[in-house]
């Protein structure tokens, strides 16, 4: 795995060095954009639409919209300097609290904490008391110049580090428009509801869900690259497709893999007595 931030964690007097992994990936079929007369790939160049001229890198400067029209701008120097003060390469735990406490919207992206050099048993001690207590805890770091919340957990043994939106972050649920307050519902329409919930209530198990999309997309591909449909942009030289091949064969065979068969549930559930709430469990994965 490749290491995309070193630093520490703290909490208390506890200081722990640590290194910082991308947990997901996006497996996005990329498409790109092509010229449909020569199939050569679409360039996009900065231009100024006011002075009609291309734009080069040492030309921009970064600027914020404060009303239509006007902006601030803001000098490389005083957002390096800005940066530099936010970001002293800490991860520093400042509450724990229970996981159900907190609900999956916030939630934001995940990644794999390693220890650093020498940091093998402080490691071991955060992520034993973590198990033990039941805790997460609530983190602040800066990371790629933003100011970030995120939440460290015990994932297969291994800390895990959840970034996480700030309240102002998630748009009100009230805003949401043609929400029903409340509506009449009959008790035989609720009970079947309920019952077709439980007939597919299973236990969750990752592997049994698939990109169909992207299987379908990459099949289609392989299928007009077999058939020799590749196009090459005039005058460029044409590459061996064996190695396209065989990456595209790899993620179609992979994708296909047999998911672990679900487990039965039980038909009959015995019917919610009046006025009491079910509970729902807002575990994450």
């Amino acid at each position: 795995m490749h290491t995309i931030w070193k630093g520490s964690i703290s909490f208390g007097l506890v200081n722990i060095p640590v290194k910082l992994y991308a947990a997901t990936e996006d497996k996005d079929v990329k498409l790109r954009n092509l010229h449909s007369k020569c199939h050569t790939p679409i360039q996009y160049e900065k231009k100024c639409p006011n002075c009609d001229e291309a734009v080069g890198n040492d030309d921009i400067v970064k600027g914020y919209e404060y009303v239509k029209g006007k902006f601030v701008i803001l000098e490389e120097d005083e957002l390096k300097q800005l940066k530099q003060e936010l970001e002293d390469k800490a991860v520093e735990i400042i509450d724990f609290v229970n996981l159900d406490e907190i609900d999956p919207i916030y939630f934001n992206r995940s990644y794999f904490i390693g220890p650093g050099e020498n940091g093998a048993k402080a490691y071991s001690l955060l992520r034993e008391a973590l198990l033990k207590s039941g805790k997460i805890g609530v983190a602040e770091m800066t990371i790629r110049s933003k100011q970030q919340l995120a939440v460290l957990r015990v994932y297969q043994n291994t800390i895990v580090m959840e970034t996480i939106h700030y309240p102002d972050e998630v748009r009100k649920a009230s805003d949401v428009p043609s929400v029903p307050e409340k509506t009449d519902l009959g008790e035989k329409e609720l009970d079947t509801a309920i019952m077709l919930i439980d007939q597919l209530t299973t236990s969750f198990n990752p592997e049994s869900y698939k990109d169909d999309y992207r299987e379908a997309l990459l099949n289609l591909i392989q299928k007009k690259a077999g058939k020799n449909e590749g196009k090459t942009p005039a005058d460029a030289p044409r590459e061996n497709v064996v190695d396209l091949m065989s990456a595209l064969q790899a993620s179609i065979d992979k994708s296909k893999e047999k998911p672990a068969a679900k487990e039965p549930a039980a038909k009959t559930k015995k019917k919610p007595e009046a006025g009491k709430k079910t509970k729902t469990a807002r575990k994450k994965a």
